[in-house]
């Protein structure tokens, strides 16, 4: 099927889930990957890797790396509730070890951006309020399921620190898919011959089915990386130390925010934490980290038991 160039057509498939190969591959475990994190801690779904030495580490090792970082970012499956709920202890355990300096969600445009500073100061006063309520006063996305996101919102809005938007608005990506204006830096533009582009351009040929155009798939590189530049733009001036939380695919380190980052700073890329299923794979070169988590059908199970 060959989609038109339109507007309407690219922006929910701005939105890349996670579907990578990787080199380190999980230990296998039955009892992990069926039982129902409803009675699970967290801190025992599935395991996790650090891709640079290969090791196993526990959810209280990796706490520590991540506590030590100016800058996290984590790359979630959007439809996953696990990982949710992990990015929601994350946080946390975070503000427990040391104060947090602001967290940044991909969910929330700029246009949305005074209505959340405007809820978190009555929110920290603890009143009695309905979740969903929140959410209408947040103009929360419908495009980002409440009943995934509602128990993580909760979390950061309840908190001391700032919440900051890291999207584009809705007509800045409808301008970026008529312009399609390319971003500027070596490391995200023109670095490995353009090895950049071409895997992005892949991932996107993929998620349609090999029946794009190029028109349409340049409007979608340029709108995907133009988000990228935005979150590693929001992230930087973010109070430290800050976590951003995204798609997997914008936290790649050879792909995404990161290489915006390097561009924009001429240093090191932030630490990355990548959320993965059990059976996916991830490559060192990718993140730094990987949680692997129970696989969909055992995750289903926590949604049917809230």
């Amino acid at each position: 099927m060959k989609f038109p160039l339109s507007f309407s057509a690219v922006l929910p498939a701005c939105v890349l889930a996670l579907s990578a190969c990787s080199s380190v591959a999980p230990a296998t475990d039955a009892a992990a990957g069926t039982a129902s994190a409803a009675t699970q801690d967290v801190r025992q779904l599935g395991e996790i890797v650090d891709l640079r030495s290969g090791q196993r580490l526990s959810a209280e090792q990796l706490l520590a790396q991540l506590a030590a970082a100016p800058r996290v970012i984590v790359g979630e499956q959007h439809d996953q509730l696990s990982h949710h709920k992990i990015e929601q202890w994350l946080l946390q355990q975070l503000h427990g070890q040391r104060p947090q300096g602001s967290v940044l969600l991909e969910m929330l445009n700029p246009d949305q951006q005074a209505k959340v500073d405007k809820v978190k100061p009555w929110l920290q006063t603890d009143p009695v309020v309905r979740p969903e309520h929140v959410a209408e006063l947040l103009a929360w996305q419908p495009s980002w399921k409440w009943e995934q996101y509602g128990d993580l919102v909760m979390t950061v809005m309840r908190a001391p620190y700032p919440v900051w938007s890291a999207n584009l608005d809705r007509s800045e990506i409808k301008q970026l898919f008529i312009d399609k204006p390319a971003v500027q830096g070596k490391h995200s533009n023109l670095a490995n011959d353009g090895k950049v582009h071409d895997k992005l351009k892949d991932i996107i040929r993929v998620m349609h089915d090999n029946q794009i155009d190029e028109p349409r798939l340049a409007a979608m590189l340029s709108v995907q990386q133009q988000r990228d530049r935005r979150m590693a733009e929001r992230l930087l001036a973010a109070p430290a130390p800050a976590v951003l939380i995204a798609g997997a695919y914008h936290a790649h380190k050879d792909l995404g925010v990161p290489l915006h980052v390097q561009d924009l700073t001429g240093g090191p890329a932030p630490l990355v934490l990548v959320l993965a299923q059990q059976g996916a794979a991830v490559q060192a070169p990718q993140a730094d980290f990987v949680w692997f988590t129970p696989p969909v059908a055992a995750t289903a199970a926590v949604a049917s038991a809230k």
